[in-house]
């Protein structure tokens, strides 16, 4: 384990050493406007990694600063580096020319330019918020039509802030629902942010009942202080276990991160008239279909958040994304809510997901 870990960072400070090679050669003049480009990518670098290093002992305003100064390093490192072997290819092949990106003012120029309106573009779309809508017709009784809607991957902290949220609730409460669900990550590592900026207040404008299950964030921080703070929120935390709504079952398993969580077969005994699986990560689909429920629901890839890395999630997941089907069982893969890390979505999308059972 340790020596996949040394191996991921070397070949991830390998690529960030390439990229910083390639702006050394490509900016115009001397070893001053050289250094002075370079140091500033550095930098940029540097603001990502302290946000996500001090984050327990740095003042909560500073942390979301350097959230919302260091994060965009990430994709703007990610297509530099696509741009840079392209341009290597491109001249090991002889179809551009080998001084394209050597001293070049205007290929710098362009270059800066186009990941700055790919950035930009890619924050607008970020906050418009897709609504997706299902219908879902059953033989099984209900004592009428239901509106559920669900959501998964808020992120809540020290990047999605409290004001964001406020605009997440009124997009819910707007749809009129029955019932709320949240299908994990809701946390975004650390509680602290959401302590001291009283998120839990903004829960309680939620106009229907909520549950949720924990993802694989609220493992990465203590899974135990986002519990006390779902009570606190007045939201009902499912962790392997079983609740009754209006002829509706919902069953929420824990997260995957936890290895001792319960098989999907010891919960499913109890089901009674519709069911849904609140499950975060989308992995072996297959058990729900074997275990005969209707409905599940899952997050966690993000499909990747950015193109092309959502060609990495659609070959890792047999869904990474959208509306799927095994035997009678419905499924939605949700590209979540909210985000981790950057605020940018390229080639994806944020949404929340309007289900109506009749």
């Amino acid at each position: 384990m340790k020596a996949s870990i040394l191996t991921i960072l070397f070949v991830f400070f390998a690529a960030v050493a390439y990229v910083v090679w390639h702006l050394w050669r490509l900016t115009p003049g001397g070893w001053g406007p050289k250094l002075a480009v370079s140091l500033l990518f550095v930098l940029w670098m540097a603001a990502a990694f302290a946000s996500l290093g001090l984050r327990s002992r740095a003042p909560v305003s500073l942390i979301t600063a350097l959230y919302e100064i260091g994060h965009p390093w990430m994709i703007a490192w990610l297509y530099l580096l696509m741009a840079f072997l392209l341009a290597d290819l491109g001249s090991l092949l002889g179809l551009i020319p080998r001084n394209l990106f050597v001293g070049n003012g205007w290929t710098m120029a362009s270059l800066t330019g186009v990941i700055a309106l790919v950035l930009a573009a890619g924050g607008i779309h970020y906050h418009h918020k897709y609504r997706e809508e299902l219908t879902i017709h059953t033989e099984k009784a209900l004592p009428r039509q239901l509106t559920v809607v669900l959501a998964s991957d808020l992120h809540l902290g020290y990047s999605n802030r409290k004001g964001e949220l406020l605009r997440w609730i009124d997009l819910i409460n707007a749809e009129n629902p029955d019932l709320v669900l949240f299908g994990g990550d809701v946390v975004d590592i650390q509680v602290r942010p959401l302590l001291e900026g009283n998120f839990a207040e903004a829960f309680a404008r939620l106009q229907a009942p909520v549950y949720t299950v924990l993802g694989n964030h609220e493992y990465i921080g203590q899974e135990r202080d986002a519990e006390q703070f779902f009570a606190d929120a007045g939201i009902t935390l499912l962790r392997d276990s079983v609740a009754r709504f209006e002829g509706l079952t919902l069953i929420g398993r824990d997260d995957r991160s936890n290895p001792r969580r319960k098989p999907l077969s010891q919960l499913v005994p109890d089901m009674e008239g519709f069911s849904i699986l609140l499950d975060h990560q989308p992995f072996h689909l297959e058990e729900a279909e074997a275990a005969g429920i209707d409905f599940q629901f899952s997050g966690h890839t993000h499909r990747g958040q950015v193109w092309p890395l959502s060609w990495v999630t659609d070959a890792m997941y047999e869904r990474s994304w959208g509306h799927h089907r095994r035997g009678n069982t419905r499924y939605y893969v949700s590209s979540g809510l909210g985000i981790w890390g950057p605020k940018i979505r390229i080639g994806t999308r944020s949404e929340y997901l309007v289900l109506h059972i009749q």
